[in-house]
């Protein structure tokens, strides 16, 4: 048998790499190779080349160009040619690509393949990081981000994230949503900060279940209700982006339905880039998809595209379920 073959004197790396550059596929039609029927008997018929690990400069020609447009309609954030480093580590590779208003996109890809280390660039998470270098241009409206005027404080208020476990403060659910207005100086008195945190609650989908609770502490709440209280908080400041690193992987299906409910009606007001493991999820809540793989950018497109007609066959193995 083919497999038993490969499996003699090939290593587990050396078959994962095949496998990825579908070394392992079908004959194709035209191939001077010979196909090995399943009935034919081990040392009887022709027998295939012993198959050899990819080169690096094969799976770099994979994933050095992106196929699809990473070009989109009104632009409001742009990353161009945008490179990350930890230390020798070269974790994002030449990636570019544009972020319009009022859209979802989900960036997809195995893990490890850079997507969320991708996703923090965005709002300069990777400064915490000693070793990191973030290299290349991301503007916002036009500006650069990573600008030295630029204070990164007043940059997370206009591009939010929510994170992959709902992390609310050690404080009631009202100083959870409040605390943002505050430090930013954006109410003015008590009945005006009163009146956004009313609001982000209630766009959160959060207000008729903790309007008699906001005393509590933000921790009391269940899974999905922190997530929501998240959200909610992220919200406040009325940023112009927001981020989302797998923000369902955390809950229950009642919870994520909810979670994603809320991402369909916050896509009418702001720029939405959600990081997820969730092909399912990925299509229903985004109008793009971008996929990594090995920290390079290989295919953008129109979901829809992604999922029932990718160019990529990187991108076709990794939704059909062959890789990641």
């Amino acid at each position: 048998m083919v497999m038993a073959r490969l499996r003699r004197g090939t290593d587990y790396r050396t078959m994962r790499a095949m496998a990825e550059t579908n070394e392992f596929s079908e004959v194709r039609a035209g191939s001077d190779v010979t196909p090995l029927s399943l009935s034919d008997d081990a040392g009887t018929g022709p027998s295939p080349p012993e198959p050899s690990a990819p080169s690096a400069e094969a799976l770099t020609e994979l994933t050095d160009r992106t196929v699809g447009d990473v070009r989109c309609d009104n632009p409001f954030m742009v990353a161009e040619n945008v490179n990350v480093h930890y230390g020798d580590n070269h974790a994002i590779r030449d990636v570019t690509l544009e972020f319009g208003k009022n859209q979802v996109i989900a960036l997809i890809g195995p893990s490890g393949c850079g997507k969320s280390t991708f996703l923090r660039c965005l709002n300069r998470m990777n400064d915490s990081i000693e070793s990191a270098r973030v290299t290349g241009l991301i503007t916002l409206d036009g500006q650069d981000i990573y600008s030295k005027d630029l204070d990164p404080v007043a940059l997370r208020a206009r591009v939010g994230m929510v994170f992959q476990k709902p992390n609310p403060f050690p404080k009631s659910i009202y100083d959870n949503v409040a605390y943002g207005p505050r430090i930013h100086g954006l109410a003015k008195d008590r009945a005006d900060l009163d009146d956004i945190v009313h609001t982000s609650l209630e766009r959160a989908g959060l207000l008729k279940e903790v309007a008699s609770r906001l005393d509590e502490p933000g921790t009391s709440l269940s899974g999905g209700q922190q997530q929501r209280l998240c959200i909610a908080r992220t919200i406040a400041v009325d940023p112009e982006v927001i981020l989302m690193d797998e923000p369902c992987s955390a809950l229950d299906p009642i919870a994520t339905a909810k979670i994603e409910d809320l991402i369909d009606e916050l896509s009418e007001n702001y720029a939405i880039v959600i990081v997820t493991h969730s092909m399912q999820q990925a299509a229903r809540v985004s109008k793009r998809v971008a996929y990594f793989h090995l920290g390079r950018l290989v295919e953008v497109d129109d979901t829809d595209k992604i999922f029932t007609n990718p160019q990529h066959k990187l991108t076709e193995d990794y939704v059909t379920g062959r890789i990641g």
